[in-house]
């Protein structure tokens, strides 16, 4: 494979090639078969982004423009109209459940595949949801604080929780608080209108089947799934590529392990792309060749 064609394929697959993703419909197919998808293009410069780092994904807003031209990041988004409408769509998945935000990246929100989410959950979602916010030191108290009101009136907007909460909170304390406890996957975002902003609720009651199943999955079969996700949606990746979607969730040396054992079980496979050594997912083996295989 050479450079030009791993672009080529990524496109293609991103939507990046012409063909826009418009309706719920086809939003929901995009969803599915890439699995993860930043809202908005990112950079290193990002807060919460390690130095360096390039995350290697796909960009929903250009999916639903057809292409990757002048895309707007998040800061920008507001002044164009492409975000608004890109925007509207995401929404809907939220609201049906068919895709699910984690704040993984900063503010930058992924948007995960409702098929994929109880795998990631597995992996950065709190194991006992439910217990007391106040019982969790790692969580700061305006946090815990937003977390219990979101959990009595929930689903709730940010103006309803200051009303709530009262005191002199700012809005910005606020986002940090809700971002926060998004990145724990403690609640999520699942509505938004452009008067009343964005509602919140916890995750648990949102979607308890998602999250049930997450809970009783273990960290390495989710990493595997997650992995083997990965590399079917960005083609093929070089280990650093890998690391740059994985490490805001898992240790470096979790994700070796992980991709050694599939590498080893000839789930993934290395591909030479230019000059460069990437791993892929195998190509499926079929009834005849795994027996012609045993009968050599």
């Amino acid at each position: 494979m050479t450079d030009t064609e791993l672009h080529d394929l990524r496109r293609h697959k991103w939507h990046l090639d012409g063909r826009p993703v418009r309706t719920v419909e086809d939003a929901r197919e995009f969803m599915e078969s890439v699995g993860f998808c930043l809202m908005y293009p990112i950079s290193a410069q990002e807060p919460g982004m390690r130095a360096g780092a390039e995350v290697v994904l796909p960009i929903f807003i250009g999916a639903w423009a057809g292409g990757d031209e002048s895309l707007p990041t998040r800061q920008k988004a507001f002044a164009d109209p492409r975000a608004h409408q890109a925007t509207e769509l995401a929404v809907r998945l939220l609201r049906e459940r068919s895709a699910y935000e984690a704040s993984v990246f900063g503010e930058d929100n992924l948007l995960v595949a409702a098929s994929v989410f109880p795998f990631f959950y597995a992996l950065a979602g709190d194991r006992n949801p439910r217990q007391e916010p106040r019982s969790d030191r790692s969580l700061s108290p305006l946090a815990q604080d937003v977390f219990s009101a979101i959990q009595r009136a929930g689903p709730v907007t940010k103006r309803r929780l200051a009303e709530t909460l009262g005191g002199d909170l700012s809005e910005a304390a606020i986002d940090r608080a809700l971002s926060e406890l998004a990145a724990r996957l403690r609640i999520t975002r699942v509505d938004y209108h452009p008067r009343e902003g964005s509602s919140w609720d916890v995750l648990y009651r949102w979607s308890p089947e998602a999250v049930n199943e997450g809970m009783h999955l273990s960290v390495a079969v989710a990493l595997s799934a997650l992995l083997s996700k990965y590399l079917d949606c960005v083609i093929a990746a070089d280990e650093r590529e890998i690391g740059d979607f994985f490490s805001p969730l898992i240790a470096h040396s979790k994700i070796k392990e992980a991709m050694n054992a599939l590498l080893a079980a000839r789930e993934l496979e290395f591909v030479h792309v230019g000059k460069r050594t990437l791993v892929q997912v195998a190509p499926a083996r079929t009834t005849a060749g795994r027996n012609s295989r045993r009968r050599a």
